[in-house]
């Protein structure tokens, strides 16, 4: 009996940190809906710490508390599109993982399809100037001639 009592101290006093540490427990989404939508504001947000990882898919410091504010901004009923303003105002077009099309951002949308243009219109150069150079006339027998004492290293001085 004694030693049914020892074994059963030692392990309430064995066991007796675990709920302690459950406490620390991350608690779950209750809300199946908002955690969605939480997910899809994410995705459109850029992280301004890694620049190429929607706040969605980025570790650092700056997606968390983003994303912190996400929840908060849903769990006080702001709409999808009042918190991507907020966010736009608070860090500019740049937090959008996908900017808008406006003035301002024309150059870096049509960016693309110039640089491709200017590569087709070089290539097409290239290749007209190259085909001109195969099209020159043959040479002539003193062409020839002429090339083969230069190859041979006669500089043809001596004659006239």
């Amino acid at each position: 009996m004694r030693r049914l009592a020892l074994l059963l101290v030692i392990a309430v006093i064995a066991l007796s940190p675990l709920p302690a540490l459950a406490s620390d427990a991350v608690p779950t989404e209750k809300d199946s809906v908002a955690a969605a939508r939480a997910v899809r504001l994410s995705e459109k947000l850029r992280c301004l710490v890694c620049q190429n990882q929607t706040i969605a898919d980025s570790n650092a410091e700056l997606a968390q508390d983003l994303r912190r504010q996400i929840n908060e901004q849903i769990a006080a009923g702001r709409t999808d599109d009042q918190i991507v303003e907020y966010m736009v105002a608070r860090y500019g077009d740049f937090v959008l993982y996908q900017p808008p099309v406006k003035p301002t951002t024309w150059l870096l949308w049509a960016g693309p399809a110039l640089l491709l243009l200017a590569g087709v219109f070089g290539l097409v150069r290239i290749l007209r100037a190259r085909r001109a150079q195969a099209d020159a006339p043959p040479l002539t027998a003193d062409e020839r001639e002429r090339a083969a004492r230069l190859l041979a290293g006669d500089t043809g001085k001596d004659r006239p």
